[in-house]
């Protein structure tokens, strides 16, 4: 797999979404990435998605993100990414690559993606936030779904 493949294939499943089935060897990379991981770089790791998702046409007229936010994300990423690979986990980024090519690194950090969003997710002010739109819910009518 060449090095273009990888960060393809690393940057996709960052952001994406559902866990298809793993093999042993990507689970091995996947959980060794993530011990491998503070929680500051989860967090940073978080924010570079955050990023991404904010060049998105419907969100980006909401962001106030500049090129130099996205640079300075883009190198954290890319330097840890590179330690991950090369200093923590070589033996099983080699074993995962050589049983299932691309798409074990694609499983792989997609549990880092799903790890770092955790580390979002934890802080009060966000499930506070995400559950705002509970007060415009008609419960009345909700219940008669289940009544």
């Amino acid at each position: 797999m060449n090095t273009v493949a990888k960060v393809i294939a690393i940057s996709s499943m960052l952001i994406s979404s559902g866990m298809v089935s793993a093999s042993e060897e990507a689970l091995q990379l996947g959980t060794c990435l993530t011990d491998s991981l503070n929680g500051k770089e989860r967090k940073n790791l978080a924010k570079w998605i955050f990023l991404g998702m904010s060049s998105h046409s419907l969100i980006e007229p909401f962001s106030n993100v500049s090129e130099s936010d996205f640079d300075h994300s883009n190198k954290f990423v890319g330097e840890l990414v590179t330690r991950l690979l090369i200093e923590n986990c070589p033996e099983q980024a080699k074993a995962a690559a050589k049983v299932n090519g691309a798409a074990a690194f694609e499983q792989a950090f997609e549990i880092v993606g799903q790890v770092a969003m955790q580390e979002l997710m934890t802080e009060p002010s966000v499930g506070q936030s995400l559950g705002a739109f509970e007060k415009y819910l008609d419960q009345e009518k909700i219940n008669n779904v289940f009544n």
